[in-house]
């Protein structure tokens, strides 16, 4: 079924030779015969460790739970020792020696820490993230764990939502291609390896739809809409062969995703046919009950009712499945599926062939954040990074003369990678540049300001890893205005802290912040050319800024090798190549604001300029300010006239599309072809455009490549009003180019 959404991409050769898992299925019908009703239950349990706490309920005392076979895993515990000695005391005390799942939240690598997901995806490179999931595997398994919470697949379009920085932009078609390479990335050919994580797909389902981009809030939307839109990449990652899923916090169209059986047991079990283990995410299970959907007995019933396999954090199952199923509320085959998965999904590990196999202390030693891990995340950096403005080639800078490298985010180690980071080295701009630099150029700093006016604020904002307060802001902005009279050329290295996008960071108001946006200003008051270095988990509102500054170059956060990776692509030892996945707004006011939107009643036909009785705004444009498919390179690509080998595409027939692209620049560079298609005339309103295809294409200086796309029926067909997939003949338009604004369009007749 998804695969219509999927291009063929090698598969990695670097994956290991995995070990053959020698216990059957057979194996789990004998241990479940001997499991009394209260075990298979403890199995459904569990509980969060105390090293990394992501919610409000502390951890629990382990050895207890496992003696008495209440937990089958736990997570957000680190270290090989620690969880060897809790899988040791599983297998020799807990009833029957069941080993114990062991999970995390390995979301942009373990202690190797690559870009954040949505920068990823701006590397239009599915093999990219592929290659960053092995090598966060195996560290993870290096170090004992065996069970990822991650990829995050939700599309968003809503940039205010702070967890649009974890998954992988607003695009459907991307969606895809980049869920099925973190499965592919982290499961690799066998889970039974020692190196290789079982996948757990997030956030089922439309987490990402939160209204008012406003972290944990309800959802209410159209089955066409999430068929054509939300649901493809879930489905794409469970067609890669993901063995595990999470549920999401929220509520949608009235039910919580918890226990909303249509969802679960409908589309996921039933539908798409997944055989695999689904638990909730942290303590959502109590929020069926709180959010006024069922009692809080009633809610663990909705959930194992709706085949909801383990209960993260709040021990309802423990505390009410077997009262529940005294009282016949549900019946013992519930309670047995879900126990099966669970056992299931430690058979596939290998956990019962050798409970031990991620627990080896060599590999914690040697495989860790080594430099071949390092360079590779250093080179995947910068294939993310977005070059947004670039006026005189301002970029690259040349290691000559007094640079001064400002702002707060210039020297801070610990806001390099953004949310969802494990504790590990990094690399700041301002290290990297002096580095890179030697003794060619003068290199100069000043922090120049605090990340917000208000000390409340900053705190708030930066959270667990904080950016320290200045009181003194008069001095921090006078040091600043000093260092860059004496300088060249300015670098600001401005933006978002850590802790500004990620789980609940939620903001209203998506610009740089007051204190570093005025600093800004002031540092343009010099007459000095500047380069803003621009870190975000998420678009933001750049309208001043693209006015008043000459270059920006958005690394959203980039990892450990952060300061390096920058270093390379400011200094022109490698290209930008980076595009747009999310679009960036002009104005907080056009939000949401997505390229593949419908048709409104009364269309602007010009967009720039209000027009009375149109569907525009008074105050600002309906265009975006850098539109999806967005970023420019240090060399120029020139495009030829597309053509197609037929204006008639049979049923079972295909199309090609060719077209030239010319690297006219002094530049060695990477172009990023798209291809997008529209259906003027159909049983339900289309998009005006949608990504279909794409080509991430090398091209020397002074060089041409022709870029081939095939077109077939699977890539004209969509969701109607009877959900049936299928698309209808008729007229078609094909647009080709360099983003979703800039577009040749064709028309071929499908049959």
């Amino acid at each position: 079924m998804i695969r219509r959404f999927i291009i063929p991409i090698l598969c990695l050769a670097a994956f290991p030779v995995c070990a053959v898992v020698n216990k059957d299925s057979g194996y789990i019908d004998s241990l479940m015969s001997i499991m009394s009703v209260d075990e298979k239950i403890g199995q459904l349990n569990l509980p969060v460790g105390s090293d990394i706490q992501t919610g409000l309920t502390e951890g629990s005392d382990f050895e207890k739970l496992i003696s008495t076979g209440s937990l089958g895993g736990f997570f957000n515990v680190s270290g090989v020792e620690k969880i060897k000695k809790l899988q040791k005391f599983a297998v020799e005390n807990g009833p029957h020696g069941i080993p114990l799942l062991v999970g995390a939240d390995v979301i942009h690598g373990y202690r190797t820490i690559f870009p954040i997901p949505l920068a990823l995806s701006c590397s239009w490179n599915p093999d990219a993230v592929r290659r960053m999931a092995r090598i966060s595997a195996i560290e993870a398994t290096a170090d004992g764990i065996n069970w990822n919470f991650s990829p995050m697949v939700d599309i968003c379009r809503d940039p205010r939502w702070g967890r649009i920085a974890e998954g992988s932009g607003e695009d459907p078609y991307l969606g895809c291609m980049f869920a099925k390479a973190y499965v592919e990335g982290y499961q690799g050919d066998n889970l039974g390896s020692d190196s290789t994580l079982m996948a757990c797909v997030k956030h089922f389902a439309l987490y990402g739809a939160a209204e008012g981009g406003r972290d944990y809030n309800t959802v209410d939307m159209s089955k066409e809409r999430m068929f054509n839109y939300y649901l493809p990449p879930y489905e794409a990652a469970v067609d890669a062969g993901c063995e595990s899923l999470m549920t999401s916090f929220n509520l949608i169209n009235g039910q919580h995703s918890t226990a909303a059986g249509w969802l679960t047991q409908g589309m996921l079990r039933d539908r798409w046919n997944f055989k695999g283990l689904v638990v909730t995410d942290y303590n959502s299970m109590p929020e069926i009950a709180s959010m006024g959907t069922s009692s809080m007995e009633d809610a663990a019933v909705k959930s194992i009712v709706a085949e909801i396999d383990m209960d993260m954090v709040s021990g309802m199952y423990v505390k009410y499945l077997k009262q529940s199923l005294a009282a016949g509320k549900i019946s013992m085959d519930m309670i047995d599926r879900a126990c099966r998965r669970v056992l299931e999904a430690k058979r596939k590990l290998g956990l019962f062939d050798d409970p031990y196999k991620y627990c080896d202390n060599k590999r914690a030693e040697t495989e860790l954040f080594t430099e071949p891990h390092r360079n590779e995340a250093r080179d995947i950096a910068a294939q993310t990074f977005v070059l947004l403005k670039n006026d005189n080639n301002l970029l690259p800078l040349k290691k000559k003369g007094r640079i001064a490298v400002i702002g707060p985010l210039a020297d801070v180690e610990n806001n390099m990678s953004g949310c969802w980071a494990w504790a590990g080295k990094h690399v700041t701009v301002l290290d990297a540049f002096r580095r890179a630099a030697g003794d060619k150029a003068d290199i100069l700093y000043a922090r120049g300001s605090n990340i917000y006016h208000n000390e409340v604020t900053q705190r708030n904002a930066t959270g667990i890893k904080p950016v320290p307060y200045d009181k003194d802001e008069a001095r921090l902005l006078s040091e600043a205005i000093s260092v860059a009279e004496s300088s060249d050329v300015i670098v600001a290295v401005m933006g978002e802290a850590a802790e500004m996008s990620g789980e609940s960071a939620s903001r209203v108001d998506i610009t740089i912040p007051d204190a570093q946006r005025e600093l800004l200003k002031k540092l343009a008051d010099t007459g000095k050319p500047i380069v803003l270095i621009l870190f975000t988990g998420r678009p933001l509102v750049l309208d001043w800024e693209a006015e008043n500054i000459m270059a920006i170059l958005n690394v959203w956060f980039p990892g450990s090798e952060a300061g390096d990776a920058i270093a390379d692509v400011v200094f022109g030892e490698k290209c930008p190549e980076g595009k747009l996945t999310a679009t960036f707004p002009r104005n907080v006011g056009q939000i949401p604001l997505y390229y593949n939107h419908l048709i409104p009643s009364h269309p602007d036909p010009d967009n720039a300029i209000f027009n009375r009785y149109c569907s525009n705004y008074i105050d600002c444009t309906n265009e975006p300010l850098y539109p999806f498919g967005y970023g420019l390179s240090y060399t120029k690509f020139e495009y030829g006239k597309p053509e197609l080998s037929s204006t008639t595409l049979e049923k079972d027939g295909f199309v090609t599309l060719s077209v030239d692209v010319r690297n006219t620049g002094e530049y060695d560079g990477v172009e990023i072809v798209q291809m997008y298609l529209r259906d003027p005339v159909a049983q339900i309103a289309r998009p005006v455009k949608e990504l279909k295809d794409f080509r991430r294409v090398l091209i020397p200086k002074g060089e041409t490549r022709r870029v081939e796309f095939t077109i077939n029926a699977d890539k004209l067909k969509y969701y109607n009003a009877d959900l049936k997939y299928d698309y209808d003949p008729g007229e078609f338009q094909v647009m080709v180019g360099p983003d979703s604004e800039n577009l040749q369009t064709l028309t071929f007749t499908a049959k």
